[in-house]
């Protein structure tokens, strides 16, 4: 049986939007279910069907909840603008745990945007049949692969002969609320629930967040190889007009620059390359040694006509070799524009292809193609360690500049967040400064590198901070919480007193994302002439608003050659660990208190001083959080005009009496 008919006869579970495709007035709620079902039989789909159904249900009748429920559909209580985030979290979750084949249906007419985007994007990595309905909205975006989409109200004629169907409540048939974490098999107790004080209070200050959470925007990082990709085919499409050679560089190197890069990740298997261009332009010489090396040439006349040209060479290719293979694309502009690699996105929806993309410039968003990897292109072809380099006219400042003379030799200062980007199980924790110090070099930097490393440093393994203590790195103590703002607060204190040119460096995720967080510094680095670097775990969604010299996957950071990591080790394997100099200072942030030794250092953390700070830090993190809660519950008091009604409360003097404990200020 084909993987085809297998997704036929798997279950079809249908998430329903009632707010955009509500039941027509008048129409049969018991006949929602068996409309459903019909249409797929039509289509030959025999699996059983499950329909979940969302919406502010305090607007929807009795009537109607009761024919839902008598028919097995499940009903979802959330607040009107949280029913899309909702649907698409419990969506994720339900992929999680119920892998191919099987069926999706969305019932929505809000499926374009960042929905289709970050769905395209898990329907890459594990294909379900789709299928989309839709009131009023049809969902137009080209990227999303889906079998049928279908108007609400015509999949609704869609009914068995033999008239209404019978009722009868189904076991499956369960009332579910979001904000209480509530469900119930009764119509009446969910009514009354919802009805209930604490169900309103609960859905003021817990409902569930309106924004949609992209699962696939932490899915930026280069993975090894898989069993089943790693010996597959490779082919590559490369646009020599965004991407073309760099002058003074050998033509004979481009292909084992590509085949060392995926021999990196793992992959093994054959490789071929097809150069796209107007060959006329190119020279002879750079002709002559790609050809010599099995490079194949496609001549286009018009650049315009160029990126058209490489999707028909895609989908004929991968006619003729089938699924499980790997395509790379190198082009700036199947990069970054949806519309031209829409086709490509669908390829990949539909079958097990791999992909890479390799580009002269970082897109300004992630791409909805999902790969497996991606390189800067000069940085590909150097071999260097997939460094990527920042970039409306700053889109296009995404190169990997070398150090200016100013730059070259002045100070560097390392923000480390270990919280974001941690040292990997296995990995020695004294290559992090050479590692660090090596990819400056690569781009002409030499000056001195200092780095102060961030963390809950009771958290932080003994042998690690021996081992980075070892090289000269400091250690900043702190919570999780107030992490970020006291990488901030240092970083200006660092600049106040090493006056510009000078490099900082920021290694975390939060400060790389474009928000609130790194203002400060970006304001800073208006003001005065300091160079920046970032390093993070994953690839930014969007670029962050500092512009940066120098970006780094903080994975392919520490990654230095072999050779390096040999003389390292057998460095370090002469020395044990009652031989280690110290040269690494601890600071813990809390106390404001320096330690020259970890001995120190482990004896202050565990000190009373440090456990009150320690305490009075924690105490006023949950004291805010509980300040915010209670002023919500004001909020809601405020709103609603009455207090629960308790014994106390019937005690009460005169109207609107409110006891002490719940007596609220606004702060």
């Amino acid at each position: 049986m084909s993987g085809n008919d297998d997704a036929k006869t798997a279950k079809i579970e249908v998430w329903w939007d009632m707010r955009d495709c509500p039941i027509p007035e008048g129409y049969d709620a018991r006949r929602v279910r068996p409309s459903i079902e019909r249409a797929f039989k039509k289509l030959g789909y025999t699996g059983r069907v499950s329909i979940t159904a969302y919406g502010d249900q305090n607007q929807t009748p009795c009537h109607v909840l009761r024919g839902l429920s008598s028919t097995g559909v499940a009903v979802v209580q959330t607040i009107s603008d949280s029913t899309r985030s909702v649907m698409y979290r419990d969506m994720v979750e339900w992929r999680g745990h119920n892998p191919p084949p099987a069926t999706i249906v969305i019932i929505s007419d809000q499926v374009e945007g960042e929905f289709s985007w970050d769905l395209a994007r898990l329907q890459q990595r594990t294909r379900y049949h789709l299928f989309l309905a839709y009131s009023i909205k049809r969902c137009k975006d080209l990227f999303l692969l889906y079998k049928a989409n279908w108007r609400w109200e015509k999949l609704l004629e869609e009914e068995e002969e033999g008239g209404t169907p019978a009722g009868g409540l189904s076991s499956a048939a369960v009332f579910y609320c979001k904000s209480c974490n509530f469900n119930c098999q009764s119509l009446k107790t969910f009514r009354k629930h919802l009805s209930s004080y604490k169900h309103g209070l609960e859905e003021a200050i817990n409902s569930p967040d309106s924004r949609l959470s992209c699962v696939t925007k932490t899915w930026a990082k280069n993975y090894p190889a898989t069993p089943e990709h790693a010996t597959a085919k490779i082919h590559v499409l490369w646009d020599m007009n965004d991407c073309p050679i760099p002058e003074g560089y050998d033509a004979c190197r481009v292909r084992p620059s590509i085949e060392s890069a995926f021999k990196e990740l793992g992959y093994t298997g054959p490789i071929s390359i097809t150069a796209f261009a107007d060959q006329k332009q190119i020279p002879d010489h750079h002709l002559l040694a790609l050809s010599s090396t099995g490079v194949v040439f496609a001549h286009t006349l018009f650049p315009w006509d160029l990126h058209s040209r490489m999707i028909t060479e895609f989908e004929e290719w991968t006619k003729d070799n089938p699924a499980p293979a790997s395509i790379m694309i190198i082009s700036d502009e199947l990069a970054l524009r949806k519309s031209h690699s829409s086709l490509i996105c669908r390829k990949l929806q539909e079958s097990n292809y791999n992909c890479f993309l390799a580009y002269s410039v970082r897109p300004f968003e992630m791409p909805v193609l999902l790969t497996s990897a991606e390189w800067l292109w000069k940085s590909l072809l150097s071999g260097a360690c997939f460094l990527f380099v920042l970039s409306c006219v700053t889109k296009t400042w995404a190169r990997n500049y070398p150090a200016t003379p100013e730059h070259a030799t002045a100070e560097i200062h390392v923000w480390w967040d270990m919280k974001d980007c941690p040292i990997p199980e296995g990995y020695d924790a004294r290559r992090v400064l050479p590692s660090i110090e090596s990819a400056f070099k690569e781009i002409g930097y030499s000056g001195p590198v200092s780095i102060t490393a961030f963390a809950d440093q009771k958290e932080t393994p003994d042998h690690h901070l021996l081992a980075l203590s070892s090289t000269g790195v400091d250690f900043a103590h702190t919570l999780p919480w107030v992490l970020h703002s006291r990488m901030i607060t240092d970083c200006e204190e660092w600049i106040e007193d090493n006056p510009a040119p000078a490099t900082v460096m920021i290694i975390s995720d939060e400060l790389a994302s474009p928000k609130s967080h790194s203002s400060l510094l970006c304001r800073k680095l208006q003001e005065s002439n300091y160079n920046c670097f970032l390093a993070y775990s994953v690839r930014p969604f969007e670029k962050p608003v500092l512009v940066t010299s120098a970006e780094w996957l903080w994975d392919s950071l520490l990654a230095v050659s072999e050779t390096k990591r040999q003389t390292l080790q057998k460095g370090c394997e002469s020395e044990s660990e009652s031989d280690v100099e110290f040269t690494g200072m601890f600071y813990c942030d809390l106390c404001d208190s320096d330690c020259e030794s970890l001995d120190d250092f482990k004896k202050h953390l565990s000190s009373k001083e440090h456990t009150h700070e320690d305490n009075i830090m924690n105490t006023h993190f949950q004291s805010f959080s509980h300040r915010h809660r209670q002023f919500k519950i004001s909020n809601y008091y405020e709103e609603v005009g009455y207090p629960p009604k308790t014994k106390r409360m019937r005690k009460a003097p005169r109207k609107g009496f409110l006891p002490r404990s719940l007596r609220f200020t606004r702060r």
